[in-house]
């Protein structure tokens, strides 16, 4: 038997000096505590300290998974005073678990100014993943994933969110959102005025949790059901909206007329180039207009 030792690489394809600690970014669950992965209870046992969004709750967790490792708070309001903290430990040797109170760090979560630091730095930075909201409701509101945008949490100034959403209205791909249970039936006027209350939307409330549910119909007959049933604007939400039709693009008559001018005397692509440059239509759309001719 070969008495060779492999050595260890991080995950994150730095090769860790032997005196310098790592950065763990560590998924938790959403809810559901059986969620948490052996992977997650493993690094947040064998760190020296753990940097949680609120303590409270992630002692809770460590409680449940029992393991007892220090816990120190950050959060939005103190996480850029911690980071040469952070950083005077690592150099020092000590790896450090980060964790937010539900789900990935970083989304819509603590966690940016500080990684963003420790990259500047060269420093190690690793991912532990695992649960993420947006990911598991996208996963089950049979909505379009092949494309999507995550706009975390929208304005709570309803004409800022109002605002907001407009600019999204001719967006293609599925949209998500997080939201709040005093803001969920606000939000879901703002769509209906932003996009039209025939526009698909799927809500999913209390991921993971004793009373998941997902609903799924018009933004009109949403904003009906909350009405409704005043539970159903209680817990967390991720919001999901489908994205608007893709339009056919149609070519000006200024843009027809001009091509065909011009093809009399140019070749095709050229006449269609100048054409599009002139009325700002696509020049592939007005070459084939020309081939159909």
């Amino acid at each position: 038997m070969s008495n060779i030792k492999q050595s260890s690489v991080p995950a994150s394809g730095l090769v860790q000096s032997q005196t310098q600690g790592t950065l763990y970014v560590v998924a938790t669950p959403i809810g559901n505590l059986g969620d948490i992965s052996e992977r997650a209870r493993q690094t947040l046992a064998s760190v020296s300290k753990i940097a949680a969004e609120d303590t409270r709750r992630t002692n809770h967790l460590l409680s449940h998974i029992e393991v007892n490792t220090p816990c120190f708070s950050l959060h939005d309001h103190n996480e850029r005073q911690k980071i040469d903290y952070i950083v005077q430990l690592l150099e020092q040797g000590e790896s450090i678990a980060l964790v937010s109170d539900a789900g990935t760090p970083l989304i819509s979560d603590p966690g940016y100014p500080l990684v963003t630091a420790l990259r500047a730095k060269k420093m190690s930075v690793v991912a532990i993943p695992g649960p993420c909201a947006l990911v598991t409701a996208l996963s089950i509101a049979g909505l379009p994933s092949d494309r999507f945008v995550f706009e975390g949490f929208l304005p709570s100034k309803s004409s800022q969110r109002l605002s907001y959403l407009q600019n999204l209205a001719a967006e293609t791909a599925t949209m998500i959102f997080y939201e709040s249970s005093h803001r969920i039936k606000a939000c879901l006027e703002d769509i209906d005025t932003a996009f039209g209350g025939e526009r698909r939307v799927v809500i999913t409330r209390e991921l993971t949790k004793t009373f998941e549910t997902v609903l799924d119909g018009s933004v009109t007959e949403l904003i009906d059901i909350l009405q409704q049933d005043p539970n159903q604007s209680k817990g967390e939400f991720v919001v999901l909206v489908k994205g608007a039709e893709k339009k056919i693009i149609e070519l000006s008559v200024e843009s027809q007329k001009l091509a065909l001018m011009l093809v009399e005397y140019l070749p095709g692509k050229q006449a269609a180039k100048i054409a599009a440059e002139m009325y700002g239509d696509k020049k592939n759309k007005i070459y084939q207009f020309l081939l159909e001719q």
